[in-house]
């Protein structure tokens, strides 16, 4: 495949939706920067990322039937990537994705060219983040804190703070994908 895929990673509460909606705005008219939509087992609401719900029966089919170029689950939830990201990929797009740290060792075996990046915020600031959404628990914050999976992620990840402005992370990150897509400057 001659695209790049792009995988964003990061502690809940880092601003990876953010990060790649502000990309998204500058980006996707291009053509040359596809953003993957996840399907999840979570209905869609006004307070979560904007993706496809599947009840988790009809999840299970999708993934037996390979609907998914990977499917993780993480917190409760079932998440994948379309498999249609692959023609993005074969037609030399840079396709941008959501993904669990978790499930980094199985994207690196499946598309070993992969750029990983890691958004990365002040703790107190992912605290708050966290707190502001209103779907957790003080307990499940904390557990979400203590979360470390850091070794799964490959020494060549790049990795961005996203702890200040937005338009600080985000430009940066909408720069990072401008060269990978070989855009000329635009953000």
């Amino acid at each position: 495949m001659s695209g790049t895929f792009v995988a964003v990673v990061g502690a809940s509460g880092v601003g990876k939706d953010s990060l790649i909606g502000f990309a998204r705005a500058r980006l996707a008219a291009s053509g040359r920067v596809v953003f993957v939509r996840r399907v999840v087992t979570r209905s869609a609401d006004a307070g979560s990322e904007d993706h496809d719900s599947l009840d988790e029966a009809a999840f299970a089919q999708a993934e037996a039937s390979g609907q998914f170029a990977l499917s993780w689950a993480a917190h409760g939830l079932r998440y994948g990537l379309p498999i249609a990201l692959e023609a993005d990929l074969g037609a030399g797009r840079v396709v941008v994705a959501n993904l669990s740290r978790a499930v980094i060792p199985a994207l690196m075996a499946r598309y070993p060219e992969a750029l990983v990046v890691s958004v990365t915020a002040d703790r107190d600031i992912i605290a708050r983040r966290l707190a502001g959404r209103g779907r957790e628990t003080a307990e499940s914050i904390q557990r979400r804190l203590d979360r470390s999976v850091s070794e799964r992620l490959p020494a060549s990840k790049v990795q961005i703070d996203n702890s200040g402005a937005l338009d600080v992370a985000g430009s940066q990150f909408t720069r990072l994908l401008q060269d990978a897509a070989g855009l000329t400057e635009r953000a």
